[in-house]
């Protein structure tokens, strides 16, 4: 995965273990450490592919559009337009299928099989599961 993808798991599960509450982008990025103007960025980018809602203003901030159950890393990918998503020869070669297939081609046809499923499999109430109890903050 990039490693948009990668923050934008991070920033969400953040947003996720705090429920209903938005937050500001700049509450996201000191609490997660991610540089705020990359995470401005991806947040807009998931705000166009309807996975956050973002509002300005008193009460305002960074929401999830729908709930964090409801979400899957393989969504977070999928609107950031994440390469591993891709069918593409990880060797870099023009032409690989199973009829022209580089030396790595079934390794990275199971791998990247295998990678996908577990993307689908998890969802962002998963990771803020996952922040709650790293940072005690309930269980989960």
């Amino acid at each position: 995965m990039t490693q948009s993808t990668g923050y934008a798991i991070t920033a969400l599960g953040h947003v996720a273990a705090f429920g209903e509450r938005p937050l500001l982008i700049k509450e996201i990025a000191d609490a997660t450490g991610l540089p705020h103007p990359y995470l401005a960025k991806i947040v807009h980018t998931l705000a166009r592919r309807g996975l956050v809602v973002t509002r300005r203003g008193v009460g305002g901030g960074v929401a999830l559009a729908r709930p964090a159950a409801a979400i899957t890393l393989f969504d977070i990918a999928e609107a950031l337009d994440d390469p591993l998503l891709e069918e593409r020869c990880m060797l870099g070669a023009a032409v690989c299928s199973d009829e022209r297939a580089c030396p790595a081609h079934d390794f990275w046809r199971e791998h990247r099989a295998a990678q996908i499923d577990f993307l689908r499999q998890r969802s962002l109430a998963d990771v803020a599961a996952f922040e709650l109890r790293q940072n005690g903050r309930g269980r989960a």
